[in-house]
């Protein structure tokens, strides 16, 4: 059997190469490359059915990145032990490239469409995510799906003056700012990633870098095309249209929507309800028998809607609330408003409103991490909740969707810089934002909420921070275009941009960017910049006005933590057989203790409700671990009696011979009276036989040594 294996190569500046190539495997789907860089491998692969999902005018798309565990030679933990859903590292990749891939394919394609990434084989040099783009848009390239691609994304850093592409993990560690740019060869179309508060122009920078790099990967997915004959696309026809119905409807009713939209209703209810009602009139209007189809109507009304929104900005400017371009709505917020949470806030701005609630817990709190190519732990958390009723829905709670988990990421990207290092901070800290009201950027709110509530909690974070989302309205054939701050949702939807970005007083801790339209220049893009450094700023002295800093103190519900060290050998003295002693220790005094041993030492870290229950069990395992000195007066507890003396615990875990000679200055034939056991007394540790090791005590040489008599 022959293959027609075609194979194409990518070089880096850095002298690094990515190779495409198809023909080789799954050649039963419409299109399917492997994508190797180093040993990383990934198989893309690319069905859409011959036929129109039914009743969709929208991309019935599905994007799934799946990692195998036998790609980095590893096998799944849990019962099964087989790979399951998809973990939220999954599902932020599959984000990564559905919102890369989704504005490219024609509006007018509607059938339901399936694209799957694979990572076959695994290499911690080479970074899967930043391929995953790249391959999925290289098996469109080789099908006859209609595609406006291709496209490509890379992870772009910044070290020290330098921008780096698709770079190790070794210099991940010391980069400023880490981007994931995916772009077609004329324009940039998706944005995300972390910066150490860093400036506008640095960032711009990277973008730029970026684009470079994906220019050269788009020209070789064309070549790609060409080269095995699938430059020409399938033929489709997913609609079907009523022209006399749609200018009907836009010329009667444009005006009418116009002049609602031009009102400024801000009430989100109150505009939605204005809309519908024209519709409505509009459906009364016909004649009883008419066979006008619905779902037409709803298209063109929406079409109307959309058109009208965009005019009133363009042309009058003026927004949908009435709202100048820059002018953020009113902004409200409270700290410590649930007195049992260890921190909470509530932030509303408009009509979006977030509860978020600070938990400080042990490292028994920490979230296991076991990925195919990570294992280990995380220590900060934040999960983002978005109930039905916050857009006075009827919806099911069946967990986190792709949303909430990819905008909860964004919100974690945005203060996990700004949080205290682990020696400063020894809590494991979870944020949860539940999302209580929503018109637009519920995912800033939970930012600034979250910044709030990390400071209401005595986290001691450095500076707190705010998010801002913006928006873009253009036309194309005029020029024209207008950046909004602080967008609705109707402007999110109707807008050709969405653009969240957060920072500190000193610049941008993380950003999200969604293009829709071809040709956004960077002067565009930096005018929106520097248009949302305004606006965060502005917020950000709103949050400031409710707490400025990190409370002093813990709450009293906070758990207490203290961590110290202890020589090695002491480990197993300190759990004792069959952890009996650490165990008891726990029961005695209420505490938490998790001992490790760390770079040839024992760490110790106690947890207790209280300080006084973290400082009992501290004493305790500060007396098991500390060493006898010989001299050194200890309080002793008599534990057995035996003929020829006593043994007394000195300290936790060690006991020496108090013999009977060394009990009084007199002699003592026996025991009888002298000592009981359980008997607390002080004792000197007089020496340690040097063959045993055994401890020698007294109790006589701390007593006053009686006065010989002499006769007179």
């Amino acid at each position: 059997m022959s293959l027609n294996i075609v194979k194409k190569t990518i070089k880096l500046k850095d002298g690094k190469e990515i190779f495409i190539e198809t023909g080789k495997l799954a050649k039963q789907a419409d299109g399917s490359v492997v994508v190797h860089m180093g040993d990383t491998m990934l198989l893309a692969t690319v069905v859409s059915s011959p036929e129109p999902k039914e009743g969709a005018d929208f991309m019935p798309l599905s994007v799934d990145y799946i990692e195998k565990f036998a790609s980095a030679g590893r096998i799944p933990g849990g019962f099964l032990k087989r790979e399951g859903r998809l973990s939220d590292h999954e599902i932020l990749v599959s984000r990564l490239v559905d919102r890369a891939l989704r504005p490219l394919f024609p509006d007018d394609y509607h059938a339901d469409t399936q694209v799957m990434i694979q990572l076959i084989s695994a290499d911690n040099q080479a970074q899967p995510d930043a391929l995953a783009a790249l391959a999925a848009s290289s098996a469109l390239a080789v099908s006859d799906i209609p595609f406006n691609g291709p496209i490509s994304e890379v992870r772009v850093i910044k070290v020290g003056d330098d921008y780096l592409i698709n770079p190790t993990p070794e210099e991940i560690e010391q980069a400023d700012i880490e981007l994931i740019v995916a772009a077609t060869y004329e324009n940039i179309m998706m944005v995300e990633g972390e910066m150490n508060e860093a400036s506008e122009e640095d960032m711009l920078g990277a973008l730029k870098a970026a684009h470079e790099a994906i220019k050269d990967q788009c020209k070789v997915q064309m070549e790609l095309s060409e080269e095995v004959g699938k430059t020409q696309k399938r033929e489709y026809s997913h609609e079907t249209h009523d022209e006399e119905l749609k200018e009907e409807m836009f010329s009667k009713l444009y005006n009418k929507v116009y002049a609602v939209a031009k009102q400024g209703i801000a009430d989100k209810k109150k505009r939605k309800e204005s809309f519908d009602k024209i519709k409505e009139e509009f459906i009364e209007s016909l004649p009883e028998d008419h066979e006008k189809d619905p779902f037409l109507i709803d298209k063109y009304f929406h079409d109307i809607e959309k058109k009208a929104a965009r005019a009133l900005v363009l042309d009058d400017n003026v927004r949908l609330d009435g709202r100048k371009f820059d002018e953020i709505r009113p902004i409200w917020t409270e700290v410590n408003y649930l007195p049992s949470a260890h921190g909470s806030a509530i932030f509303t701005r408009g009509e979006t409103q977030s509860l978020t609630t600070v938990t400080l817990g042990t490292k028994l709190d920490e979230q296991m991490i076991d990925n195919a190519m990570e294992t280990g732990s995380n220590k900060f958390m934040l999960h983002y909740n978005f109930p039905g009723f916050s857009t006075g829905e009827v919806r099911p709670n069946r967990g986190p969707g792709r949303r909430e988990v990819g905008h909860g990421n964004l919100a974690h990207r945005a203060l996990k810089k700004v949080l205290p290092s682990d020696e400063e901070n020894p809590y494991t800290v979870r944020v949860v934002s539940d999302i209580l009201e929503s018109n637009g950027s519920s995912s800033m709110a939970t930012v600034c909420a979250g910044s709030l509530a990390l400071m209401d909690a005595g986290v001691k974070i450095k500076e707190p921070v705010s998010g801002i989302a913006m928006g873009m309205i253009s036309d194309a054939e005029t020029g024209k275009y207008a950046i909004l701050s602080d967008i609705l949702g109707d402007e999110d939807h109707l807008g050709d941009m969405d653009f969240k970005v957060t920072g500190t007083s000193k610049g941008i801790t993380a950003c999200q960017m969604d293009i829709k339209i071809d040709g956004l220049s960077y002067e565009v893009l930096a005018k929106a910049l520097n248009q949302a450094k305004e606006g965060r700023l502005y917020i950000l002295e709103k949050i400031k006005e409710t707490l400025d800093k990190p409370r002093d103190n813990y709450k009293p519900s906070v758990p207490r933590i203290t961590t110290f060290t202890v020589d090695k050998e002491f480990i197993g003295p300190i759990i004792g057989p069959g952890g009996k002693v650490i165990q008891e220790i726990q029961k005695e005094t209420g505490t938490t203790i998790v001992l490790e041993e760390v770079d040839e030492q024992g760490v110790v870290t106690i947890y207790a409700p209280n300080e006084e229950s973290v400082k009992e069990a501290e004493k305790w395992i500060r007396g098991i671990a500390a060493v006898p000195e010989v001299g050194e007066v200890y309080d002793g507890i008599v534990k057995s009696i035996t003929s020829f003396g006593a043994f007394v615990e000195f300290m936790p875990g060690k006991e020496g011979l108090l013999h009977i000679s060394e009990i009084k200055w007199e002699r003592l034939e026996n025991l009888d009276g002298i000592l009981e056991v359980g008997e607390e007394i002080k004792v000197k540790l007089i020496g340690t036989d040097r063959k045993t090791g055994k401890y020698r005590l007294s109790r006589k040489v701390l007593l006053p040594r009686p006065q010989k008599h002499t006769r007179g």
